[in-house]
């Protein structure tokens, strides 16, 4: 369908102008879409709305896009971040696009003392959040973080942003509806430390939370409390 495909461009866009597609991008557009000079596409840059764009020139690693008209205007998304232990491959990646999907805008991966692994590849996150944010129409692609241990991050914590900690086997209330900045924190399969637990009750900012009287992954967890988080903001 002319026009359904979405693409997430690094400059600036407005009407006349034309830039070059990526390597990768132009790959897509003329080997798995089997695309075609003339045809449109939609660009989006989280900045200016979205565009509609058609392709001028294409090859096989090059294809140049011209600027036609907008469709959408930019518009304010959820001020929601997820913190979470990093996972096995194929869960981080499930994480991180499916966060993605429910709009939140910032990714920070914590380091705890059950975390199963340290190494992420910031590149490939990035681009699956970049695939996820083209396909789930959203104008804006999330940030990822570098991974950071958990107690710097509660030590830099900025104020007034509310940190949900998703608290399995406690007496702690479900998540219950509120609004402004906010974010989850979801830690790893092995649950947070005694004395990770006791860090998170005594931080000001941090609310206790239970997401209901099941045992859920941590990929799972992170699903659904994002989904109740936006459910409590109306996004």
């Amino acid at each position: 369908m002319p026009g359904s495909i979405r693409l997430f461009v690094r400059t600036p866009l407005h009407e006349g102008a034309e830039l070059p597609a990526s390597a990768g991008q132009a790959h897509y557009l003329g080997n798995v879409m089997r695309c075609a000079v003339g045809e449109s596409v939609r660009l989006f840059n989280g900045a200016n709305g979205e565009w509609e764009a058609n392709i001028v020139a294409l090859r096989r690693d090059r294809a140049m896009l011209r600027v036609e008209r907008q469709t959408r205007t930019q518009a304010p998304e959820p001020d929601i971040w997820l913190l979470f232990a990093p996972l096995k491959r194929n869960a981080t990646d499930l994480v991180v696009e499916k966060a993605t999907e429910l709009g939140i805008s910032r990714l920070v991966p914590v380091l705890t003392e059950r975390t199963n692994t340290g190494r992420l590849n910031p590149e490939r996150l990035t681009a699956i959040a970049t695939e996820a944010a083209e396909q789930c129409e959203r104008l804006t692609v999330p940030t990822i973080d570098l991974p950071q241990k958990l107690a710097s991050v509660l030590a830099e914590w900025p104020a007034g942003r509310k940190l949900v900690a998703a608290l399995e086997r406690a007496d702690a209330p479900k998540l219950r509806p509120g609004r402004g900045p906010a974010a989850l924190l979801v830690g790893p399969e092995g649950g947070f430390t005694p004395a990770e637990l006791d860090g998170l009750r005594r931080h000001p900012l941090v609310v206790a939370a239970s997401l209901g009287p099941r045992i859920l992954r941590a990929e799972t967890a992170a699903i659904v409390g994002l989904a109740l988080l936006q459910a409590a903001d109306g996004s």
